[in-house]
């Protein structure tokens, strides 16, 4: 999937890199600081570079996911989901969920 495509279909499931700064933004989050909990969330296994973490704010913000938070620093934007962000970032989590119970199970298997 393009993020810089057509917008996000209901049921098109969000990129690895857009589910974690989505998942970062429960909680009102400048760039940096999504960064940084990101990569020390997953012991630096990942990692988002500030030019795609911002390409891909715009693209959310524009789906009307995140939003610009009125925070007190007005040197750093923050973010934070949206009521419908947080649903999509619900649904993304349930579909997760079942491909993990999926490879689990099909390894199980195998072994």
């Amino acid at each position: 999937m393009d993020i810089e495509g057509d917008e996000l279909k209901k049921n098109e499931q969000l990129t690895d890199s857009m589910f974690y700064i989505m998942a970062a933004l429960t909680k009102p989050r400048h760039g940096y600081a999504i960064m940084n909990l990101i990569e020390e969330t997953t012991k630096g296994a990942i990692t988002i570079g500030p030019a795609s973490m911002y390409t891909i704010i715009k693209k959310l913000v524009k789906q009307e996911w995140i939003y610009l938070h009125d925070g007190s620093d007005s040197r750093r934007k923050t973010y934070l989901l949206t009521e419908q962000g947080k649903e999509v970032l619900k649904e993304d989590v349930k579909l997760r969920k079942l491909m993990l119970q999926l490879a689990e199970t099909e390894l199980k298997e195998i072994e």
